[in-house]
């Protein structure tokens, strides 16, 4: 495929953006090549500055669970937008939002809308430390919560793909009260409690890790860590930015039966736009200003743009419980059919499925944590992902992350990327 506008707009983009990109796993730093110009989607489909067009399993790394354009969404924005970008004071929207995300994630009592998921995170663990009167946290090795200086420490996605899991920049004072597990591993949780007795604030996790590829929970992980904070008074905190409204209606908390005392959300209730919130019990949620002591802040939060389009998305998932029954079997589909072609090549590589959320792993290593995920081949990987572009399938431009699957894929769509996967499968691993 012609990519030459690409590369054109790659090399001018380094003169005036620090790598040339905006976010870096957008670099293709790991996976090699210039990264592709996107000018256009619709539906399944990405279009780039040379128009090639894709079937795409990103869908801007989560949000786009209806597929790009949608409708109902488009309609909402533009709406929105003849009333002005934004004001910087209340709106109506904003707590119609508010208490459709508590209506659909019973375990959020109250939620404060910010503007990304990093600011959530951030913003849950400075409660969580007002609340408790305590310093530090458990955070899940692998685990990718944002960079704010207390999470790039064993982070997952773009951190290690660019080979920084410990960034410059973050003080030792700060990593200090970072505490660190690998997951799916109670006892090593239990050793941390132990040794840091009546200091731990909270346990921040992805319930389902998607930025270490995606990683499944042993049975009954998740409910022993709600068992440990129950008992040692820990704010137990679920990272849905991925997960939430995805996975279910009320995240992988209602798909796993466990109910953490946080959530931090993003994604998919800003409907494509950039948002993020973080919400709870009704008594820690309380502490945040101007109801409590805890101070966060943000000009563009509940941005009426972003929350017309993110109420639009969240009404139509709660309306259409649907949705997640097609994801799920068309999950399943594709899961299915890479197996077939993994067992007809006689190659050992890892399949996980969760919902619309899938993932191979170069390795004949089964995954269980952040170790495990990094036995993957990400030579074989990088050959992989471009050969998956010139068949016209787009994936996540990393081993490190987690594929997203769209409600606009058709049949005919699983078809030519299992198609693209069998060929490509034979590319890797020449």
């Amino acid at each position: 495929m012609d990519n030459n506008k690409s590369v054109a707009l790659f090399s001018k983009a380094q003169h005036s953006i620090p790598g040339g990109v905006n976010s870096p796993v957008r670099a293709f730093k790991s996976v090699g090549g210039t990264p592709l110009f996107i000018k256009g989607a619709e539906g399944a489909y990405m279009i780039d500055e040379n128009d090639n067009k894709y079937i795409e399993l990103i869908n801007s790394w989560g949000p786009m669970i209806l597929g790009h354009a949608h409708p109902d969404i488009t309609a909402a924005v533009q709406k929105a937008v003849n009333n002005s970008l934004s004001f910087g004071a209340p709106t109506a929207k904003e707590i119609d939002i508010a208490e459709l995300i508590c209506e659909m994630v019973p375990s959020i009592e109250k939620v404060r809308m910010v503007n990304s998921g990093t600011e959530a995170t951030m913003s849950a663990i400075r409660v969580a430390r007002g609340y408790t009167g305590r310093d530090k946290f458990i955070k899940i090795e692998g685990c990718y919560h944002g960079h704010g200086d207390s999470f790039l420490i064993a982070a997952g996605s773009g951190a290690v793909t660019m080979g920084v899991p410990n960034s410059p920049g973050v003080t030792d004072g700060t990593a200090k009260d970072t505490l660190l597990a690998p997951y799916n591993n109670v006892e090593a949780i239990e050793k941390l409690v132990a040794e840091n007795k009546g200091e731990i604030a909270a346990l921040i996790i992805e319930p389902v890790p998607g930025n270490m590829g995606l990683v499944i929970p042993n049975d009954g992980y998740l409910q022993a860590l709600r068992d440990i904070c129950d008992r040692e008074g820990i704010v137990l905190i679920f990272d849905e930015v991925m997960t939430g409204f995805r996975l279910a209606k009320g995240g992988a908390q209602e798909v796993f039966g466990v109910t953490p005392d946080m959530t931090t959300l993003g994604k998919i209730i800003g409907g494509g736009m950039p948002v993020g919130a973080y919400g709870g019990k009704k008594e820690i949620m309380e502490y945040v200003a101007p109801a409590g002591p805890v101070y966060q802040a943000g000009t563009l939060s509940g941005n009426p743009v972003a929350m017309a389009a993110g109420l639009t998305m969240l009404n139509y998932l709660n309306t259409h419980p649907e949705v997640y029954t097609d994801l799920a079997k068309n999950g399943e589909k594709l899961a299915t059919g890479i197996q077939k072609i993994l067992d007809a090549k006689k190659l050992p590589y890892q399949v996980t499925l969760l919902g619309s959320m899938v993932c191979i792993f170069f390795t004949d290593k089964k995954v269980e944590n952040f170790a495990d995920a990094q036995t993957t081949d990400t030579e074989k990987f990088g050959k992989f992902f471009h050969a998956m572009l010139d068949n016209g399938v787009y994936l996540p431009p990393s081993q490190y992350e987690s594929w997203f699957m769209s409600a606009a894929l058709t049949d005919e769509n699983l078809a030519s990327i299992l198609d693209a996967i069998d060929k490509s499968l034979d590319i890797a691993i020449q």
